[in-house]
């Protein structure tokens, strides 16, 4: 920061002050610990000497609360991926099944945007395309806040539903799908180069809230990136060039992690995770009736109050997630050197 001309670049330097306060912030959290620590060492020892129940109900309370901080401070330190730090950008499809598949996805969609506002998280829709009966056919929004897309990237697949279906007069029980796709939002310093050539840009009447305005004009804006088949569309602002400008940055967002998934793939580092929003695809299923539990398929993580969950509450299954993955690539890594020292 004071090396010569340093704010001349305004973005370059916003950036480094970022990274700044996150190597500070790191630094304070383990200096805390420690410190914590060693005052519960001299605590046990002094309750060791002296004996005395409050003292030892207090070491017991004070043990499981350092306990429950370094859990967090272990999560937050698996969170080192060249974007983990980045907002993130989520995209809800919902799969085959009409009107029940519909719903289901706009249910997702409050879950997440109630997981945000949990966190202190800012969160904007950026394309909201309503079902015709109910639900959503998709919706775009951002999540905007410290390492939100290193959070966000483990709730990306296929989602499943089991429940007695409110649309039908029966009352039978449906199963429905739906996908949440989860990509980094890219700073402007990132090498992403898009050909003006390669794009078709179309323009229509917004559907979504905004007042009469919005349908007046053809303010809303999509955008396909001709070479890799990429559509992204915005509606949620007024002026079509705010719209073309806020598509044009999630663009860039997907082609930068189509492409890092290329060279992932290329290096034989990643498995192709792209399936049918179907049976046997899911990541995770969310049962409703005839009992209660949402069960992660990867991780094993179960949790039986699902109004929680549908409620924003889901660090358990993000934390049990990231920990595997973790474990995954190390023990990857593990191999290679081994590989390498025979």
């Amino acid at each position: 920061m004071e090396t010569s001309g340093f704010w001349d670049n305004k973005d370059k330097a916003n950036a480094t002050l970022k990274e700044k306060s996150s190597i500070e912030r790191s630094l304070k959290d383990w200096g805390s610990l420690s410190n914590r620590l060693s005052d519960l060492e001299a605590m046990a020892e002094l309750a060791a000497e002296e004996g005395g129940a409050s003292m030892h109900e207090e070491l017991e309370h004070d043990i499981a609360s350092i306990l429950k901080d370094i859990a967090s401070a272990e999560i937050a330190a698996l969170l080192s991926g060249e974007q983990d730090a980045s907002n993130a950008i989520v995209s809800i499809h919902p799969g085959a099944g009409g009107t029940e598949a519909q719903d289901w996805a706009e249910m997702l969609m409050r879950m997440y945007l109630r997981w945000a506002e949990k966190r202190a998280y800012k969160a904007e829709i950026l394309d909201y395309q309503a079902g015709e009966e109910a639900g959503v056919k998709s919706v775009t929004f951002t999540v905007s806040g410290d390492y939100a897309y290193g959070r966000l990237k483990a709730e990306a697949g296929v989602h499943r539903l089991v429940r007695i279906s409110p649309f039908d007069a029966n009352k039978r029980r449906h199963t429905s799908f739906a996908s949440l796709f989860v990509y980094p939002e890219v700073e402007e310093d990132i090498d992403i180069v898009i050909d003006e050539k390669d794009l078709r840009i179309d323009t229509y009447r917004a559907s979504s809230a905004g007042g009469q305005h919005v349908n007046k004009t053809d303010s809303a804006v999509r955008i396909t990136h001709l070479p890799t088949g990429v559509v992204v569309q915005c509606q949620n602002e007024r002026s079509q060039l705010k719209n073309k400008n806020v598509a044009m940055k999630v663009l860039r967002s997907r082609i930068y992690e189509l492409r890092k998934k290329e060279q992932e793939e290329k290096l034989g580092k990643l498995l192709s995770e792209k399936k049918d929003i179907a049976w046997g695809s899911q990541i995770r299923s969310y049962v409703f009736q005839p009992y209660q539990m949402v069960k992660d398929h990867r991780t094993g993580v179960e949790v039986g109050n699902v109004s929680a969950v549908m409620d924003g509450d889901i660090d358990a299954f993000i934390d049990a997630y990231l920990i595997s993955s973790s474990g995954g690539r190390a023990a990857s890594e593990n191999r290679s050197q081994k590989a390498e020292a025979g």
